[in-house]
């Protein structure tokens, strides 16, 4: 039987040092790219042995992999104020600075790479648009029982079409993402979409 303290089992693992490693992947993977970044480039920019990562992550796929699982927000409950359009507007806004500030250029890159790796692709869909669709189902839920809508409808159109106008403007257009254009999204395109698959929408939600 093994020793209480876990001694005979090898060296324990150290979440410091694994953390700075995985710290060390993203900012190489912002800075040159997923097709560049290497193994041993981490080792160097973590200060790490070879041997080391490789007994961790046998491939830069995992080891990206668990740099976003965890990086990953923390679920959090969508506020409520007491009207759906609010509660979109406190969403979009804060989607909108978070892509804004100092992990956006890691999300820039991290979309990069996904299109070079199937498994990092799967990764952002579970911890991004499963995560935001969650939260929109949370907001549809609380408009039924307001009686903003008729019905409960599928929120992951909604997201998908939000997160993209987001990232059009962050990755292609530049254009702020002020207050403004998160009026625009609510207003004139998250609203009348849900009112069209709701079937209503209350008055005091275009208000």
């Amino acid at each position: 039987m093994s020793p209480p303290d876990g001694s005979g089992r090898g060296r324990p693992r150290d979440e410091s040092r694994e953390q700075a490693i995985l710290d060390a992947a993203l900012e190489l993977l912002v800075e040159v790219g997923y097709e560049r970044m290497s193994m041993v480039a981490v080792a160097s920019r973590a200060r790490a042995s070879k041997a080391t990562i490789y007994r961790r992550w046998p491939c830069k796929d995992q080891m990206v992999v668990e740099a976003l699982r965890r990086r990953a927000p923390e679920a959090h409950v969508p506020a409520d104020t007491g009207s759906l359009r609010e509660d979109l507007a406190a969403e979009v806004r804060l989607m909108a600075e978070v892509v804004s500030g100092p992990d956006g250029a890691m999300l820039v890159g991290v979309l990069r790479a996904a299109s070079e790796s199937p498994q990092l692709a799967a990764v952002i869909q579970a911890n991004v648009l499963q995560h935001k669709t969650e939260m929109g189902s949370c907001l549809m839920q609380r408009a039924v029982e307001r009686g903003e809508l008729a019905d409960i409808v599928d929120a992951a159109p909604l997201m998908e079409v939000i997160l993209a106008m987001i990232f059009m403007r962050l990755l292609v257009t530049g254009e702020p993402l002020d207050d403004a254009f998160v009026e625009h999204v609510v207003d004139e395109v998250a609203l009348p979409l849900l009112a069209g698959r709701s079937g209503r929408l209350a008055e005091s939600s275009n208000t």
